[in-house]
């Protein structure tokens, strides 16, 4: 999972928490924001989730719900009596004796916008439950309850920082356990999964770490090959099979997303170039160029748009 985390890294996930307190009343909570990445997650008590068109969940605390894009749903008490009054929104940690639910609900924004292929390669409504399949969501949770019953504001900066974990550990959750890990490819094969399942491929995985380690190195099909213990030709079809792209084309789209990267942070064209395997600043700027439709001197001076696909 290093070439995963790589890309997760890239994409400079941040959490902004926009409601973490205890729900209590007859209460409805519908989309916050719909196609905006966000998350919910219940620190005690149940509540059900319904989402048209999709289905409808029973929901534990510490189960985890991310939607890529948001789209219509509703959660609601799961409870027949969830307590009598209207709707209150109350402390966490001043209302225990209060019968309702302590629901956490976050935005996830990306600062690069490479994650537009992440987002393609998710299911419309992630659920992951938490039990003894997933420690990693469990140890996370009892972080997360025992921060809210301390601090339910939405400015904790440690609550935040344990969100952005939930979120990363549920991707890789989810490209290790939705099949993609056991065959190399996933179970309902789309292009955008397929971009996933190259970090679960245990021999395409190593070539991955391999690049980018070394991004600006003279990568050929053989040497990737070697990395990944395969021949040329076997490495070059798996790795469309299952990636749905040549190995060219991921080493294409790793230096240039991360030479956007490196010129918006300020790096000059000419360190940008070198360091990811251009010998002369002109053949990397018309790369660039014809990459993103837009100049490296732009991205450098802040004044270009960023793409709306990273492809």
């Amino acid at each position: 999972m290093k070439p995963l985390q790589d890309v997760l890294a890239l994409m400079q996930l941040n959490v902004n928490l926009y409601h973490n307190a205890r729900v209590c009343g007859e209460w409805l909570i519908e989309e916050h924001s719909e196609g905006a990445t966000c998350f919910h997650m219940s620190s005690q008590d149940g509540y059900a989730l319904k989402v048209p068109g999709h289905g409808e969940w029973e929901l534990k605390a510490g189960d985890l719900v991310i939607f890529p894009r948001e789209i219509p749903h509703q959660m609601f008490p799961a409870s027949r009596f969830p307590g009598k009054g209207p709707q209150r929104h109350l402390s966490i940690p001043e209302a225990q004796n209060i019968p309702g639910t302590s629901m956490l609900c976050g935005a996830v924004s990306f600062r690069h916008h490479s994650h537009t292929r992440l987002l393609d390669a998710l299911p419309p409504v992630l659920i992951i439950k938490k039990s003894e399949e997933t420690p990693w969501l469990d140890h996370l949770f009892g972080l997360i309850h025992e921060e809210s019953l301390h601090n339910s504001h939405l400015n904790n900066p440690t609550l935040s920082r344990l969100c952005e974990l939930l979120i990363t550990y549920a991707v890789r959750h989810f490209v290790e356990n939705n099949g993609l890990s056991q065959t190399g490819a996933p179970k309902q094969t789309t292009g955008n999964q397929a971009f996933l399942a190259l970090f679960a491929h245990p021999q395409i995985s190593r070539a991955l770490s391999a690049i980018h380690a070394q991004p600006g190195a003279p990568w050929t099909l053989e040497r990737m090959a070697e990395k990944a213990a395969m021949s040329r030709t076997a490495f070059a079809n798996t790795f469309r099979e299952v990636g749905g792209m040549t190995p060219g084309d991921y080493l294409m789209w790793w230096r240039m997303q991360n030479a956007w990267k490196a010129l918006e942070e300020g790096q000059s064209v000419i360190e940008v170039a070198e360091r990811f395997g251009y010998r002369a600043e002109a053949s990397f700027s018309r790369a660039f160029h014809s990459y993103f439709g837009t100049t490296a001197g732009r991205v450098r001076r802040g004044t270009a748009k960023q793409p709306a696909q990273a492809d």
